[in-house]
């Protein structure tokens, strides 16, 4: 059998930055958008296709890699099959490898002109535009870590998915490239989603989540599908809506993305669990974060996750939704107990899950009677957080409601409003 290598798909690869294991899973997901059912390549037939063991894909898998490419299959360096004949075939007259020279050299040729200058040649697209856009992302989530539920990152955000729709405008580019395109306008949509809601704008958030749905659906990609209806989840749930939260989450919880991934298992239900002490439902609760917590711990910290999930989701943020559920449901001492373990994990550029831990863990002391420990607890919130920050001010507020309510007139009353006076001369 002639095993002569694709040389010509390597380079293309090479070119657009895939590995083999990579390239199986976009062309998966090709197929899943062609038939409606994920395909069942690994790197391994992607290296069969390198190596020439295969140098002509069954139907589907190539139908799907011309789809991610934009190339036919014979511009890879793929060659059809030969009809069966009654008749013997002919002794081979041309040297294969003069005929593959051949071939690499017509497609580079093709691909030499359409690179040239030209007035009617239009922009190519790449990867590299994306990956700009990207690293700006990036940017983004770590002034929401930092600050959150700013208009300013709110506007920023859904700046950059403009400019991500408007690129594909700019030029061609492969179904590759559209596609990441489109997942990254959603991403970016999605944090301007997640900053109207973490501001309780929550009409401009709904706005946002529509937007970034669309977009979402447009690109295939399954993991920002995820964050976009979990988001939604979190929205409901701040919104005293459990049943809508329930449906959201679900949603996020039942694409196939959580059967390949614990750790995207993990989040679904640790916000399930959030829902359910929205709900009252104590068993719910319990049952909802112990699966999440051994979901996280089959998790390879090794797998490829998008970097709006490795930069919040860990042991701290499973320990900050529960601490959220048990406060719901009144549960105070379980409440506080998550609450130390989340700020004893959390890692130090989650600065606004600080101060929503830190208030959230004065809530639960002061409801166990602590008022002292409450106010000084408390009084750890930096005046950023304390004044601009709309969930941690509204809060604070009803923190300092309470305290009044448990001990009137007390010297830690007072301790606490000429403290409170303070964060609002320094706003």
């Amino acid at each position: 059998m002639d095993t002569t290598r694709n040389t010509v798909l390597e380079a293309w690869m090479t070119e657009h930055g895939y590995s083999s294991n990579s390239l199986a899973e976009a062309v998966n997901r090709a197929i899943e958008r062609l038939t409606g059912r994920l395909g069942g390549l690994d790197g391994s037939s992607v290296r069969a296709w390198k190596a020439g063991r295969v140098t002509w894909p069954k139907s589907a898998a190539r139908t799907a890699l011309e789809d991610v490419t934009g190339l036919p299959a014979v511009a890879l360096g793929f060659v059809p099959r030969s009809r069966p004949s009654s008749t013997p075939a002919p002794p081979q007259q041309e040297d294969p490898d003069m005929k593959r020279r051949t071939l690499v050299g017509s497609i580079a040729a093709a691909a030499a002109a359409a690179a040239a200058p030209g007035t009617t040649s239009p922009r190519r697209i790449g990867m590299s535009d994306v990956n700009r856009l990207n690293k700006r992302f990036a940017e983004i989530i770590a002034s929401d870590h930092r600050h959150g539920g700013q208009l300013g990152i709110e506007q920023r955000a859904a700046a950059l998915a403009d400019e991500a729709l408007n690129l594909q405008n700019a030029g061609s580019a492969t179904q590759r490239v559209r596609s990441n395109l489109y997942a990254s306008a959603a991403a970016f949509r999605s944090s301007a989603m997640w900053a109207a809601i973490d501001g309780r704008r929550y009409d401009v958030a709904k706005a946002h989540m529509r937007e970034a749905q669309a977009l979402a659906e447009m690109s295939g990609d399954q993991a920002i599908k995820f964050r976009i209806w979990s988001h939604a989840g979190t929205m409901y749930r701040h919104m005293g809506r459990p049943a809508d939260a329930f449906a959201a989450n679900d949603v996020a919880r039942n694409l196939h993305l959580t059967r390949r991934d614990p750790l995207f298992a993990s989040l679904g239900l640790a916000r399930q669990g959030a829902i359910h002490g929205t709900a009252q439902d104590r068993t719910g609760t319990r049952r909802a974060f112990d699966q999440a917590q051994d979901a996280m711990l089959r998790a390879n910290a090794a797998d490829y996750r998008p970097v709006w999930m490795l930069a919040f989701y860990d042991q701290a943020e499973l320990d900050s939704l529960s601490l959220s559920a048990h406060l719901a449901l009144g549960d105070y001492s379980t409440a506080e107990y998550h609450a130390h373990r989340c700020l004893s994990a959390l890692r130090p550029h989650m600065i606004r899950s600080r101060a929503i831990t830190t208030t959230r863990l004065a809530h639960a002391q002061l409801a166990q009677d602590a008022p002292d420990a409450a106010a000084a607890t408390a009084m750890k919130v930096p005046a950023e957080a304390a004044t601009q920050h709309a969930r941690v001010t509204r809060m604070l507020q009803e923190f300092g409601a309470a305290l009044r309510a448990t001990a009137p007139g007390s010297s830690t009353v007072q301790t606490w409003t000429e403290h409170a006076a303070t964060w609002r001369m320094a706003a």
